[in-house]
């Protein structure tokens, strides 16, 4: 598979969440384009930099797990992606209007839908190389902002989307990713 393509579907798996968010805030709220601009960047900003800081942490622990990374990278996103597949037929959190007009609100939106960004990022640091990786985080960052402004044109006309649907999805292309490294080090190894 070409390479920017699975960048592609990576950074696509991972900001399905932020969608969602951004969907449900625009439907929920008067979210104003400018406020709309702001989430999506704000959720860009920590979707594309929280893997960087987990590839980090990821590269630091190669040398002492060179031999099972692939096995690791492997877990982090079967793990992700089946809490994402979990997670959309078990969400019973009751939906309720946030405040968008304080931004400490947004942000901890956007923490709340990077931790899986962060954990994923563990697995880029122990698979990829720093300009890969520069790459991927950067891609994660552009999908993020562009996919969330979506979801607030979406969510500003009134278009319900099936949160449900999207999270099934990610979730399956992270373990499909997951499953390709895998194959990758045991077949080519």
């Amino acid at each position: 598979m070409n390479i920017f393509i699975e960048y592609i579907l990576f950074a696509l798996a991972l900001c399905v969440d932020s969608f969602a968010v951004s969907t449900t805030s625009a439907l929920k709220t008067k979210l104003s384009w400018r406020r709309g601009i702001l989430l999506a960047f704000t959720f860009a900003l920590f979707q594309g930099g929280l893997p960087l800081i987990g590839a980090l942490a990821g590269a630091a622990a190669k040398q002492y797990v060179e031999s099972v990374d692939h096995w690791i990278a492997f877990g982090l996103l079967l793990l992700v992606g089946g809490k994402m597949i979990w997670d959309a037929f078990h969400d019973d959190e009751p939906d309720k209007a946030l405040d968008l007009s304080r931004y400490w609100v947004i942000c901890t939106l956007a923490v709340a839908t990077s931790i899986d960004a962060f954990v994923v990022g563990i697995g880029l640091g122990l698979e990829l190389t720093t300009t890969q990786l520069l790459w991927q985080c950067f891609i994660i960052a552009l999908a993020t902002f562009l996919v969330s402004l979506l979801g607030v044109l979406l969510g500003r006309q009134q278009i319900p989307v099936s949160e449900r649907g999207v999270t099934i999805f990610g979730g399956i292309v992270l373990i499909g990713l997951g499953a390709k490294i895998l194959l990758e080090h045991l077949c080519f190894a």
